[in-house]
């Protein structure tokens, strides 16, 4: 991930926002969550040659990467639908190789995200609905990283794809012009849309465009693009600060949060995916996560 990312951190305050004065009346006003949060933790790809021996067993095919990571992770964050739209046969094989409580979030094609009417005038959308509606059960939350030039005059275009959007599948947008942040009354205005059509907003944790990390809840949901350092110390002390904002939002009512570490060339992601894990079930929230192997000794790596 390459958007806001910078080669020195060194002046960069990582202090999280406070969480914004309407999330507390908004998640209260949720139906009472019957179960326990639920939160899904994952990575960008499994088709990481480099995690043969430290994520996925000494041996491992490529064949079989996604049945190893699955295993490990519980959702992913699916961007070779960014790319193009998957047909039946590979749903199909993406569904059985997980497990039953795995959760793919697909990205929405950028023939759809990166077009001038956001798909309305072609037929991508509802093939790619119905592509992903295929995953049934496992179809976690869709999300949609509007361009960088989609600025806030296009509101009209967005509301415009909300109201073709099904209902049915679980959606978050990413954007990204500074005009949706540079402008209190913008922002208010997108998160007043998202609410309406219940879509979350995607916030992003990263380096070079502290504005992203925008702390608005819409809806039951958070998903949360984290961007590492290549695990710098700070990298942990945001994790350790997001661990203490998701329990403060559960507390008020928040029913599920995606959460996707980024790491430079995906390759330590699993390590900053294990610390959340294991920070997590300090909190009593137990997920399915990474046991890393040293790859020269075969023995699980200590993070502590």
């Amino acid at each position: 991930m390459k958007f806001g990312k910078l080669q020195d951190i060194s002046n960069v305050d990582f202090a999280l926002p406070s969480s914004h004065f309407d999330n507390e009346k908004i998640l209260t006003a949720l139906p009472k969550r019957t179960q326990k949060p639920l939160v899904f933790v994952g990575c960008t790809g499994w088709s990481m040659k480099e995690w043969v021996g430290r994520v996925y067993p000494k041996g491992t095919k490529s064949a079989d990467y996604l049945r190893h990571y699955a295993k490990q992770f519980n959702t992913i964050e699916l961007n070779t639908t960014h790319y193009r739209i998957p047909n039946e046969a590979t749903i199909l094989k993406w569904k059985s190789t997980a497990p039953a409580d795995f959760q793919f979030c697909p990205k929405i094609p950028q023939s759809i995200s990166h077009s001038r009417d956001l798909g309305r005038s072609d037929e991508n959308l509802l093939r790619f609905c119905n592509s992903i509606n295929g995953l049934e059960a496992q179809l976690g939350c869709s999300f949609m990283q509007l361009p960088p030039y989609f600025g806030y005059e296009r509101l009209p275009i967005l509301e415009r794809f909300f109201k073709r959007f099904p209902t049915h599948i679980p959606l978050a947008i990413e954007v990204r012009h500074e005009s949706w942040f540079d402008n209190i009354a913008h922002l208010d205005a997108l998160t007043a849309l998202c609410q309406q059509y219940n879509i979350a907003i995607v916030m992003t944790d990263v380096a070079g465009r502290r504005d992203v990390l925008h702390q608005r809840l819409t809806n039951d949901t958070a998903m949360i693009r984290f961007v590492g350092n290549g695990l710098h110390a700070t990298d942990y002390e945001r994790i350790d600060a997001w661990i203490k904002r998701l329990m403060e939002w559960f507390a008020q009512g928040l029913h599920q949060v995606y959460f996707f570490p980024h790491e430079p060339d995906n390759l330590l992601a699993p390590e900053m995916v294990e610390y959340f894990v294991e920070k997590m079930a300090v909190h009593d929230v137990i997920i399915r996560g990474p046991k890393l192997k040293d790859e020269n000794e075969g023995s699980q790596i200590s993070l502590f």
